[in-house]
């Protein structure tokens, strides 16, 4: 799978484009509560507001792709955030940061994991889970490349230059590394006439299925409890009383445990099931919030909760088109994919905001608590999801 030129250019551009959108706001946000000196709640709201319109957007994003104009969509949606992101450096109120956020939000639907694994499942079919992986092993050091990088240039230029740094190369270098991959995935498809003929629904029946709702809520869980905890992470270490340096390195070695999870999921494909693994996930997301609050009194437990929480969330990333294929089918699959993600995107917007109110209340201890619930009610919902989901293949609806 490393030998696709597609493919390899799709995870180069997937690796910038989080590290530069998505993974650039817990990077800088220390440095926003320090100047301008704006409120963890205030922050907090900002990314909310940006991946829930994330979400809703996504629900257009894939009925876009579904008729042909992925190609356009990625790389117009990644110029666009790159632009708005440089533009940050211009916020000198709090309502106008969060409003260019909103606007970042809205480009992030046609850019990230979402649209891109449609591009592939409908290019490849039932061959996709390959290219999946291939793209996930690569993204996953995304993070790893954001936090050193956006620090050091914020560190060194301050946090408004450094915006501006890293927005005009996610315009002007990344957005078309997104544009290449996208249209021959896009050429690849149209030469196979067993995928054109899949024609869109106009009624969504998939909506009315117990199965999509059960899937869509529990991977929205999986989306709460991996935002709340990555958006916050270094402010809960900060208040563990971590040194800054060290609190930056156990975040950025979080992406590199996001591969490692995939690689240890190829292996581990050979003796667990899809089913096996997604349970295995809940589990492990579950207890790294446990590990968490103990490194509080105990601090060489961060290396355990690294390779728990980053590894369930590489794995995650790739089992979901997979898993909405399986249980809903491969039909009008942009929709399915764009519907599901705006209930993942929407318990991934509301996480932050709500984690900086429990945290309000009753501290962070409090929150990782009641993440560690979230968890476990995710994995139920997955388990019924894929009880009153058959096997997909072959079905229309």
């Amino acid at each position: 799978m490393f030998r696709d030129r597609t493919i390899l250019i799709m995870a180069l551009g997937q690796t910038l484009v989080w590290a530069g959108l998505f993974y650039v706001f817990p990077a800088l946000i220390l440095h926003w509560t320090a100047d301008p000196g704006w409120s963890k709640s205030q922050l907090s709201a900002a990314i909310a507001i940006a991946v829930f319109l994330s979400g809703l957007a996504s629900m257009v994003a894939g009925p876009v792709i579904d008729r042909g104009f992925g190609p356009a969509l990625m790389a117009g949606c990644a110029g666009l955030g790159g632009l708005a992101l440089a533009t940050l450096s211009q916020a000198h109120e709090i309502w106008q940061f969060q409003a260019i956020w909103a606007f970042i939000g809205l480009c992030l639907a046609g850019c990230l994991y979402e649209p891109c694994f449609v591009l592939v499942t409908r290019a490849r079919g039932a061959e996709a889970k390959g290219g999946i992986v291939a793209i996930t092993l690569v993204a996953g050091f995304a993070d790893t490349l954001s936090f050193p990088v956006a620090n050091a240039l914020a560190g060194g230029l301050g946090w408004r230059t450094a915006v501006q740094v890293i927005g005009l190369f996610v315009a002007l270098i990344v957005a078309p590394l997104l544009w290449w991959a996208a249209a021959r995935l896009e050429r690849e498809r149209r030469a196979h006439p067993h995928h054109a003929a899949e024609a869109p629904e106009t009624q969504p029946r998939f909506l009315r299925r117990p199965a999509f709702w059960a899937l869509g809520l529990a991977m929205a869980l999986m989306a709460t409890v991996h935002s709340a905890t990555l958006q916050h992470l270094l402010p809960i270490l900060d208040e563990h009383s971590i040194a800054p340096a060290t609190a930056v390195f156990v975040a950025s070695l979080i992406g590199p445990m996001q591969v490692a999870g995939r690689l240890a999921m190829i292996w581990a494909g050979r003796f667990l099931s899809h089913h096996g693994l997604t349970l295995t996930c809940f589990a492990m997301i579950g207890t790294a919030e446990l590990v968490l609050v103990a490194s509080g009194r105990a601090p060489v437990l961060l290396w355990l909760f690294v390779p728990l929480f980053g590894g369930a969330v590489g794995v995650v990333s790739i089992l979901r088109p997979l898993l909405a294929r399986e249980i809903l089918g491969p039909r009008n699959f942009g929709a399915k994919s764009g519907a599901l993600a705006f209930l993942f995107l929407a318990g991934g917007a509301s996480a932050p905001w709500l984690g900086a109110l429990i945290w309000g209340w009753g501290g962070y201890d409090a929150m990782l608590a009641l993440l560690t619930c979230a968890a476990a009610l995710g994995a139920g919902l997955y388990a019924i999801a894929r009880r009153f989901g058959a096997d997909a293949r072959g079905h229309t609806s």
